[in-house]
């Protein structure tokens, strides 16, 4: 889980480390999450989640997710109390992104309201770095290895960009982009994540 005032929930695939993050409005939509999760990957790669290692966060210890995880036949393993060294490579990730998140923060002058949007371009970042956990291979190319390991370009977090305006009735003298500042990349879109200045503030 992601941090008191802007919570996510992160999933790592043991073997690539390929991470995925969802970002929460409160704690207790993580079991619509993780269902939601173990469809796609039941979708998309045509297998399922046998085994989920976890902190003992209460969410995870709900009568509905214990409920979800036994129809499911998912095995549910908590490290012991007081023990994160357990759950290690969750650990070691967790702050691999926090860090991350704060470098890009910093050096963009990026206000913490967009801390969501920057987790998640933290995490697309992680998953395209060579990580000595895996022999120095990339997340992203161990579980795609057909895919390219960017579908779009790579920009500079918190750089000016420009994004075409569409507005109809516009004068021919007028500006045709708005000027905007990079915020990430989408999920479900082979495009930008892209906010006007003056809502930064």
């Amino acid at each position: 889980m992601g941090t008191k005032s802007s919570p996510f929930v992160t999933f790592i695939d043991e073997f690539s480390r390929f991470t995925w993050i969802f970002l929460l409005k409160d704690r207790s939509e993580l079991l619509g999450v993780f269902q939601n999760f173990f469809k796609e990957i039941k979708n998309q790669f045509g297998c399922f989640i046998r085994i989920l290692r976890s902190d003992n966060a209460k969410e995870y210890f709900s009568t509905s997710f214990n409920s979800f995880m036994s129809e499911n036949g998912v095995i549910h393993q908590s490290s012991s109390p007081h023990t994160p060294q357990q759950n290690g490579i969750v650990e070691r990730k967790h702050h691999h992104i926090i860090e991350t998140t704060c470098a890009l923060l910093i050096n963009a002058n990026v206000p913490m309201k967009f801390w969501g949007d920057v987790v998640l371009t933290a995490r697309y970042l992680i998953n395209r770095m060579s990580s000595s956990a895996i022999q120095n291979k990339v997340p992203h190319s161990i579980l795609f290895p057909d895919e390219p390991l960017f579908r779009i370009d790579p920009r500079v977090f918190g750089s000016t960009c420009f994004v075409h305006d569409l507005t109809l009735g516009l004068d021919k003298l007028c500006a045709r982009a708005i000027k905007c500042i990079f915020l990430g990349y989408s999920r479900v879109q082979k495009g930008y994540q892209c906010v006007i200045p003056q809502f930064l503030t």
